[in-house]
């Protein structure tokens, strides 16, 4: 079942989406060589909590930590812990955070340092324009499948694949909400996009194919063909002025 939300409950999103938005940046920022994964959770711990937030992750059906950070071909779900960063890795940040009973969720994907191939550098920017793309089409009277359809056009148009075994999803007062996001799909198809809808839009993009395995800690998802991915994530509100990105 679909929750629609009112204005001001949209409002109190947007409050949480701040927020994770400037814990994001403090990645952005600090995502250099020789820092390790955990440093960085634990920066953004420190910070969520600081300004009255709770780091949602952590906890959530077990996961260990506040930031999901998925390095290289791991795409998503990655565990912090001792392994440092190294000049050209491929660094996706993934969080959510609650505030006063209500979610926000977003994600970045950054290039430490200088990157290693022009494939990488296409890669990361391909991912965050898909992005947008998807946002574009979260507007009342379309269909989830729009959204879903231009992700899908504008990653493959571009020689990369969108990721099939995860995706976006409804938000606000839990985590997942109905309905799912998928980053592929056909035009005109599926749910009416209704005023009051928040929604979780998030392309998942490989360098290579889409095909996935879980790493053995039971969390990281990464590409069978070991090639690079990127992940970009906003939290979205679809109002009678167009979409509303609350995790700006």
């Amino acid at each position: 079942m679909i929750e629609l939300k009112t204005p001001e409950e949209i409002e109190k999103m947007r409050k949480s989406g701040k927020i994770l938005s400037l814990a994001l940046s403090l990645l952005r920022e600090n995502a250099r060589p020789g820092i390790t994964t955990l440093e960085l959770d634990r920066m953004a711990e420190e910070f969520i909590r600081s300004k009255g937030g709770i780091p949602a992750c952590k906890g959530y059906e077990g996961f260990p930590a506040t930031m999901c950070i998925s390095i290289n071909d791991e795409v998503v779900h990655g565990i912090p812990g001792n392994r440092k960063l190294e000049e050209g890795d491929v660094v996706s940040f993934d969080s959510c955070v609650l505030l006063d009973g209500w979610y926000s969720d977003s994600a970045i994907t950054v290039i430490v340092g200088k990157e290693k191939s022009e494939i990488d550098r296409k890669l990361v920017e391909v991912t965050e324009k898909a992005l947008y793309k998807g946002i574009e089409k979260a507007v009342i009277g379309n269909r989830l499948g729009d959204i879903s359809a231009a992700v899908q056009k504008f990653v493959e148009g571009n020689g990369f694949s969108v990721v099939r075994e995860y995706t976006g999803h409804g938000i606000g007062k839990h985590l997942h909400e109905d309905p799912s996001v998928p980053n592929y799909g056909k035009e005109g198809s599926g749910v009416l996009l209704k005023e009051g809808m928040t929604i979780a839009i998030e392309p998942m993009v490989c360098a290579g194919d889409y095909k996935l395995y879980t790493a053995s800690d039971g969390w990281t998802a990464r590409t069978l063909d070991h090639s690079n991915a990127a992940h970009f994530e906003h939290t979205i509100a679809i109002t009678r002025n167009g979409p509303d990105i609350l995790t700006k």
